[in-house]
C-alpha cells in the first residue's frame, strides 16, 4: 500500500502487485506509516489512497482522521502604510505617488498634474505586503478578516433610530396627537369595493389629504361643515374606543423593558402586559392619594378641597343688599311685600306703549311688539285697534 504517485513501469507495477500479494498472504511484513503503526493490507485502494489535497507523500491513514482545524486571525492589511514617505524619488517606484509597492498604472493615489517623479514632493509611504500561507479552508473562508464592530456600529444606529420613533409616539399619545407609524409590511389598507373610496367623500381640493401610497385619510373631510357624515377620517378610528388605551400599554411595555423587566411583552404576552399595566396604574393612584393624604395632614386644608353646592355657583335673580361691613341686609316684612320680582323696573310702558321694549326682534335687533319700532326712546305709531 502506497500513496498515489506518478505511473509506473511494466516492471515497477508487477513488483508492486508481488508485494501486495505476499502482504496479504502473511509472507512479507506488512507496511507501517510515518508514525510506525502498521497498515492492514487488505484495506481497499480507494479508503487508503489519500486524495490529491490531503497527499503527504507517505503511506498512511492519517487522510481518513479528522483533520486538525487550522484557525488563523491574519489577514491582508489593507489600506495600512509603513512609516512615512521617502524624501527623495527612488528609481522604479511608482511615477504618480512615489511608493515602491506598486506600479504608476496601479496607482489608487488621485492623478496629479506632476507626479512625484518630477517634483520630489508628497511622496507616499509603501503599503503593507504580507505573504500569508493560508490553508485550503482559510482561503474560502469568506468571513475571514471580518470585523464584528463594524456591524455593531450598524446595530447601534437601528437601535437609536427605534428609541427616537418609541420616543416620538409615546410624546404624541400624551399630546393626544397623531403618531405616524410606518406600515411594518402588514396588510395593506384595502376597502371592500361597495363602499365609497375616500377620496370622493369631498371632491374639495382644499379639504383633507388623501395619500394614494397608503390609500390613508388621516383628517375629517368635512370638517368645518354642519353636514353628518359616517366617516370622520382614520384619526377618529385611531383615537376612540380602546385604540388610545392599548396605545398607552404598549408604552407601558417599552418603559418597563428599558427598566429591566423583559418579561413584560405586549406582542408576546398580552395579557400579562394587560395585568401588569393596570397593576401599575393602581399603585400609582395609591401612592398619589398617600402623599396627598399625608400633605393635608401636615399642612392642612382639606375643607378647601370640598366643592361646594350646586345652587352657590348658578346665577340667580333674586337681589341682595350689602352694609358696608359686608353683611346682607334683611329687610323688614313690609319692605320684603314691596320687593319686586327683580332689581330691574318691569312693566313700564313709556311712549303710550302697549307692550314692553324686547318684545319684537327683527333682524338682529329689539323693540316694541305693538307698533314694531326698534328705537327705545321712540313714541308708539300703532293704531288704537291694531294688535
Amino acid at each position: 500500500m502506497s500513496s498515489s504517485k506518478g505511473k509506473l513501469s511494466r516492471d515497477d507495477y508487477r513488483k508492486q502487485k508481488e508485494l501486495e500479494a505476499a502482504r496479504k498472504a502473511g509472507t512479507a511484513p506488512p507496511e507501517t506509516d510515518a508514525s510506525g503503526n502498521m497498515i492492514n493490507p487488505h484495506i481497499p485502494q480507494f479508503m487508503s489512497q489519500a486524495p490529491w489535497y490531503l497527499d503527504s507523500g507517505q503511506p498512511g491513514l492519517a487522510h481518513q482522521r479528522k483533520q486538525a482545524e487550522e484557525k488563523s486571525d491574519a489577514w491582508y492589511a489593507r489600506g495600512q502604510r509603513t512609516g512615512t514617505g521617502a524624501k527623495k524619488y527612488r528609481k522604479g517606484a511608482c511615477e504618480n505617488c512615489g511608493a515602491m509597492t506598486h506600479k504608476t498604472k496601479a496607482c489608487m493615489e488621485r492623478p496629479r498634474k506632476r507626479g512625484a517623479k518630477w517634483t520630489n514632493k508628497g511622496i507616499m509611504a509603501d503599503e503593507v505586503v504580507q505573504d500569508l500561507k493560508l490553508s485550503y479552508e482559510a482561503k474560502r473562508d469568506r468571513w475571514n478578516g471580518y470585523d464584528p464592530e463594524e456591524h455593531k456600529k450598524t446595530i447601534r444606529e437601528w437601535e437609536m433610530v427605534e428609541e427616537a420613533r418609541r420616543k416620538r409616539k409615546a410624546e404624541a399619545l400624551d399630546k393626544g396627537e397623531d403618531a405616524e407609524v410606518e406600515n411594518q409590511g402588514g396588510t395593506r389598507n384595502l376597502r371592500i369595493r361597495e363602499d365609497t373610496a375616500k377620496y370622493l367623500r369631498n371632491l374639495d381640493p382644499d379639504s383633507a389629504y388623501y395619500d394614494p401610497k397608503t390609500r390613508s385619510m388621516r383628517e375629517d373631510p368635512h370638517a368645518g361643515q354642519a353636514a353628518q357624515s359616517a366617516y370622520k377620517g382614520d384619526n377618529f378610528v385611531r383615537f376612540s374606543g380602546d385604540a388610545l388605551k392599548v396605545a398607552q400599554m404598549e408604552v407601558f411595555a417599552w418603559e418597563a423593558s428599558e427598566r429591566g423587566n423583559a418579561s413584560v411583552h405586549f406582542q408576546a404576552n398580552p395579557t400579562q402586559a394587560a395585568m401588569a399595566h393596570s397593576e401599575f396604574q393602581h399603585k400609582k393612584g395609591a401612592r398619589k392619594q398617600s402623599a396627598q393624604s399625608a400633605v393635608l395632614d401636615k399642612y392642612g386644608g382639606e375643607e378647601h378641597l370640598v366643592r361646594p353646592p350646586r345652587s352657590l355657583l348658578e346665577q340667580e335673580e333674586r337681589f341682595v343688599e350689602y352694609s358696608r361691613a359686608g353683611q346682607p341686609v334683611v329687610p323688614s316684612q313690609e319692605e320684603q311685600s314691596s320687593l319686586g320680582v327683580s332689581r330691574y323696573r318691569e312693566d313700564v310702558l313709556p311712549g303710550n306703549h302697549r307692550a314692553v321694549f324686547g318684545s319684537w326682534w327683527s333682524d338682529g335687533q329689539w323693540g316694541y311688539r305693538c307698533c314694531r319700532q326698534t328705537m327705545r326712546n321712540s313714541y308708539c305709531t300703532a293704531k288704537k285697534d291694531s294688535k
